[in-house]
C-alpha cells in the first residue's frame, strides 16, 4: 500500500469532511468520534515524515495514529490531517557471545506481536508485556508497563522526527525521561520545557518512527515480580518459569479483565486503563488513603543494570490502586449513567462502550467516576488516554 492522502491537508475551517475518509471511530478501540479532514496512510518511513511536515507547514493539526487503543476523539471529528502509520516489521539480531538480542520495530508494528516474536526467539524481558493492544512507537511514550515490567528496562533508544527541529533524531534511552507512564515523548503534548518553549497536540513533539530493543538470551523469564502473575503461575514471587507460560498467564489474566482486544467482547470496546493509579508521598497517601487502601512500592525501572533485575524503590512515594478507589468510592463494575457506556463488567478501571456511545457519553462517565473518587478520597484521578479535542473539564 503507498501512501494516500484522501483529501486536502488543508481541512477547511469549517470542518467540512470528504467523503470515504475514515472516522476516528473507525480507527480507534473505543470506536468512538467522529470524521476527519485529511487521511494519509503511510507504508515507508519518508511518506510518514512527509506528512507530518506538510501538515505543520500547513498550519494544520495532525494526529499521527497507530493502533489507536489510547485515544478518545470528539463527536465532533478532527479538523486536521489524521497520518496512520502501517509500517511493519521487526529486525532482530540474537548475538551468543554476549547473551543478547537487539532488534529495530517501526513504530507501527502491532505491540503484542512484538512480544510473541521475543517469546518465540528465547529473548527475555517483555514477556509479561503480552496481549497490550496498540503499536510499538507507543510503547516508550507511554512507558508501557504490566505484570511487573516496563518497556524502560529493555528500551535501548528512539529514533524520531523532531517537529521543532524539523529533522529525524535517534535518542538514547537515557534522554527519554522515562517515569510511571510518561516520557519526554508524551509530555512535551503538555509541558513547554520538553516541547521546546512550546506544547503540542494531539501529536507530541517527537514522532516516533522506530524503537531499539535490547534483550536477554534466555528461555526461562524474567523474575515474576507480580503477585497475581505469581499466583497465577503457582510460583513464588522471584521466580523464573518458561516465558511461553508467562505469557499465556498474563494472556488469560487480561483476557478476564477485558483487556485483550475481541469485537464480540464490549468490555474490551475501550482505552484500557482509563485512569493511571495516583503516586503520592507517604505523608499524602497516610493523609488522603483509609489504612486498608492498597500502598505499592513505586519502583523505577530506569535504574535497572541487568535485564531481569529487580527496579530499586524510590523513597518517600507510594503508588495506590485507581481501581481500589474507584470501587470503594461507590462505583461498581458495570456502572453506568444510562447511556450506552458503562465501566468494563470485567474490571472497574476501563470505560467501555457498550455499542453506540458517543464520546459524551464516555467524558460524562468519566467525570462522574473522578469527581466521586474527589469528593470521597481527595485524591484527583488523572485519564491516560489522549484526549482530541475534548476536555474532562
Amino acid at each position: 500500500m503507498t501512501t494516500s492522502a484522501v483529501t486536502s491537508l488543508a481541512a477547511p475551517a469549517g470542518a467540512t469532511f470528504a467523503a470515504g475518509t475514515p472516522t476516528l471511530a473507525e480507527l480507534t478501540t473505543l470506536r468512538v468520534g467522529g470524521p476527519v479532514a485529511g487521511y494519509v496512510e503511510a507504508s515507508g518511513e519518508s511518506e510518514l515524515v512527509d506528512a507530518v511536515r506538510a501538515a505543520d507547514d500547513a498550519g494544520t493539526p495532525v494526529l499521527v495514529l497507530g493502533g489507536g487503543s489510547n485515544l478518545l476523539a470528539a463527536d465532533a471529528g478532527f479538523d486536521g490531517v489524521v497520518v496512520r502509520d502501517a509500517r511493519r516489521g521487526i529486525d532482530g539480531q540474537a548475538d551468543s557471545s554476549c547473551a543478547g538480542a537487539s532488534l529495530t520495530v517501526p513504530a507501527g508494528q502491532p505491540w503484542d506481536e512484538v512480544v510473541a516474536t521475543a517469546v518465540d526467539e528465547g529473548w527475555m524481558g517483555v514477556e509479561a508485556l503480552s496481549g497490550i493492544p496498540g503499536s510499538t512507537g507507543a510503547t516508550p511514550v507511554q512507558n508501557v508497563g504490566a505484570y511487573g515490567q516496563e518497556v524502560a528496562e529493555t528500551l535501548s533508544s528512539v529514533r524520531v522526527y523532531d517537529r521543532l527541529e524539523r529533522r529525524t533524531r535517534t535518542l538514547a534511552v537515557g534522554e527519554l525521561g522515562l517515569g510511571y507512564r510518561t516520557s519526554v515523548l508524551k509530555r512535551s503534548l503538555t509541558d513547554a520545557d520538553d516541547g521546546g518553549g512550546r506544547t503540542w497536540g494531539p501529536t507530541p513533539r517527537y514522532v516516533v518512527l522506530e524503537v531499539t530493543f535490547q534483550m536477554r538470551l534466555a528461555t526461562l523469564s524474567a523474575p515474576v515480580r507480580y503477585p497475581e502473575l505469581a499466583r497465577r503461575l503457582g510460583v513464588d514471587v522471584g521466580a523464573r518459569v518458561p516465558a511461553t507460560e508467562v505469557r499465556e498467564a498474563v494472556l488469560a489474566l487480561r483476557g478476564s479483565k477485558g483487556m485483550v482486544l475481541d469485537v464480540a467482547d464490549h468490555d474490551t470496546w475501550s482505552a484500557g486503563s482509563f485512569f493511571t493509579n495516583p503516586v503520592m508521598t507517604v505523608a499524602q497517601a497516610d493523609a488522603a488513603l483509609p489504612p486498608e487502601a492498597p500502598r505499592y512500592p513505586v519502583t523505577d525501572h530506569t535504574r535497572i543494570r541487568q535485564i531481569g533485575a529487580a527496579a530499586p524503590v524510590v523513597d518517600g512515594v507510594v503508588k495506590t490502586s485507581a481501581a481500589w478507589l474507584i470501587s470503594h468510592a461507590g462505583f461498581d463494575k458495570g456502572y453506568t449513567l444510562g447511556a450506552p457506556a458503562s465501566l468494563s463488567t470485567k474490571h472497574s478501571l476501563a470505560l467501555t462502550n457498550r455499542g453506540g456511545a458517543t464520546a459524551a457519553d464516555l467524558l460524562a462517565l468519566a467525570r462522574s467516576v473522578r469527581d466521586g473518587v474527589r469528593d470521597t478520597y481527595g485524591v484527583e484521578l488523572v485519564p491516560e488516554p489522549v484526549l482530541v479535542g475534548v476536555t474532562l473539564g
